[in-house]
């Protein structure tokens, strides 16, 4: 691991050579972030870009290294700071750090913010979990995936950094890859630049596209309201892709190679530990994290470790293979045992793709999505079966992807709906993908023909939710528009209660 990625790791290299404080100005046009609360850590990030959508990935910056400073207190006006340290932000990483800073006290409010050169980045609000034996009365977050920028403006998160949030799951779809033309650019009263319009597949292309998602200044207020625990799903490399395969004739060696590119991007772009430093075309993105006594947070990545695609979709092809997995031999282990050892009031998977069974034949026969759960039906069972056998009680599912709300009851056997249910999924809808939605569109007797499922909405927005010990209420917040502006007003338009011990969902008006 090179010296520059230990620096944007652990805040300062045993040596570096830096250029010192110099930066152009207005660096700090990202952005700030925080992530993956500990009781007594947590991990913050910014990238210098002052030129944000240079064509070359750099964002304007020189190639040399720079100091970059930050200071965490517990007022917002920096009155009272408790930890004072320096980064290195290197060429090597576009200019990010992501320092983890140590020794703050459990389930606290902390404020914090950067400076490079003269320059002072605006402040972000964190907190701490709180301690690991600590009881704890609530848990509030919100969930959200899918933005595609060029499909609308990111107005639910106008709406969504205005809760008052201890954490918010980011759930796959970051970024899309797709090039952007006059044909997909339905974010009225922007125009671009020819750089953007070519699919996605080198290391300036991807952080480029990252750089023009951030540019909005809902998602970097949503970054800079609470910390942000996040995962990826398919675009944030290509569409469908299943570890090394893609889906477009790529060879499996060019392939790796455009992976270890985006993973690098990700990297950069987010706000992650040490522990997910890309190796090449592998990253560690899958870990737990834990509220006090109330949750386990079990952070899923569905993506890198699945088996490709099967040819039959149908009741009984190859889909149904006992081998077949979506995480990966050393994933679902890892995760069966988080689940035997926990002692938490609520199970929490942060996943990316729809984990109920889901057919989508609204005739006689049945046919399932091969890139969905529906296509690991094995590793599906395993993981029912180690619910049922650790005594999950309070199983809850949060997943995005289909750009769609969706509420669901998980089923102990999905062909019987008198079976007990033994989790709940919430899968919030795109912040801006597919454009503004409806109501009701062209899938909505699909979902709702599958009796498991609850609820259905096609518009976009995010899911608010309050766990406490006795209960989780959800709620499915809606905008109804996102291409011409972001004026739209939020919305609730459906709220269920999960009661603790009783698997399930019970709408309330």
């Amino acid at each position: 691991m090179s010296a520059a990625a230990v620096a944007l790791g652990s805040g300062v290299p045993a040596a570096a050579r830096t250029g010192g404080d110099r930066v152009p100005p207005d660096p700090f046009r990202l952005g700030v972030a925080s992530g993956d609360p500990e009781p007594t850590s947590v991990v913050l990030w910014t990238r210098l870009a002052p030129d944000a959508l240079a064509p070359d990935g750099h964002g304007g910056m020189p190639g040399r290294a720079v100091d970059v400073h930050y200071e965490v207190a517990e007022d917002e006006r920096f009155s009272r700071v408790v930890r004072r340290g320096r980064a290195v932000a290197t060429a090597e990483l576009a200019h990010s750090v992501h320092p983890e800073v140590e020794g703050l006290r459990p389930g606290r409010e902390y404020f914090y913010r950067f400076r490079a050169g003269g320059e002072i980045s605006p402040a972000g609000r964190t907190r701490t979990a709180p301690g690991p034996r600590e009881r704890v009365d609530r848990l509030s977050f919100a969930t959200a995936s899918c933005q595609a920028w060029y499909h609308g403006h990111f107005t639910a998160y106008r709406h969504l950094a205005e809760e008052d949030l201890d954490l918010v799951f980011f759930l796959g779809d970051y970024i899309y890859e797709y090039a952007i033309n006059s044909g997909n650019l339905w974010r009225h009263g922007v125009e671009l630049g020819p750089a953007h319009d070519a699919t996605v597949r080198t290391l300036e292309q991807y952080r480029l596209r990252y750089s023009l998602f951030k540019t909005d200044p809902h998602l970097r207020r949503a970054h800079a309201r609470a910390p942000w625990v996040s995962t990826w799903d398919d675009h944030e490399v290509q569409n469908n892709y299943a570890d090394a395969h893609s889906q477009y004739g790529i060879s499996i060696e060019d392939f790796e190679r455009q992976r270890a590119v985006a993973y690098r991007a990700y990297y950069e772009n987010m706000p992650l530990r040490r522990s997910s430093i890309p190796d090449g075309p592998d990253m560690r993105l899958y870990r737990r994290l834990a509220w006090g006594r109330l949750a386990d947070v079990h952070v899923l990545d569905t993506r890198q470790y699945r088996d490709d695609f099967p040819e039959d979709s149908g009741a009984g092809g190859e889909h149904t293979d006992p081998d077949r997995s979506i995480l990966g031999e050393r994933q679902e282990r890892w995760l069966t045992e988080g689940l035997r050892r926990s002692g938490a009031t609520w199970n929490v998977l942060a996943q990316q793709v729809v984990m109920a069974q889901i057919d989508r034949d609204t005739g006689p026969g049945r046919t399932f999505s091969m890139d969905q759960w529906d296509g690991f039906t094995a590793n599906r069972d395993r993981l029912f079966d180690a619910v049922r056998r650790f005594g999950i009680d309070n199983l809850v599912v949060l997943t995005g992807d289909i750009h769609r709300h969706v509420a669901a009851e998980l089923k102990a056997d999905f062909t019987d709906p008198d079976s007990a249910t033994i989790g709940t999924e919430l899968v919030a809808s795109s912040v801006g993908s597919d454009g503004d939605g409806a109501p009701t569109d062209r899938y909505t007797e699909l979902w709702l023909s599958n009796p498991h499922v609850r609820f259905y909405d096609g518009r976009r927005g995010y899911v608010l939710a309050t766990m406490t010990p006795e209960r989780l209420t959800s709620e499915f917040k809606v905008v109804d528009h996102v291409e011409r502006d972001d004026t739209a007003a939020v919305s609730t338009v459906a709220r269920f209660v999960t009661e603790a011990g009783r698997p399930g969902l019970k709408r309330e008006a």
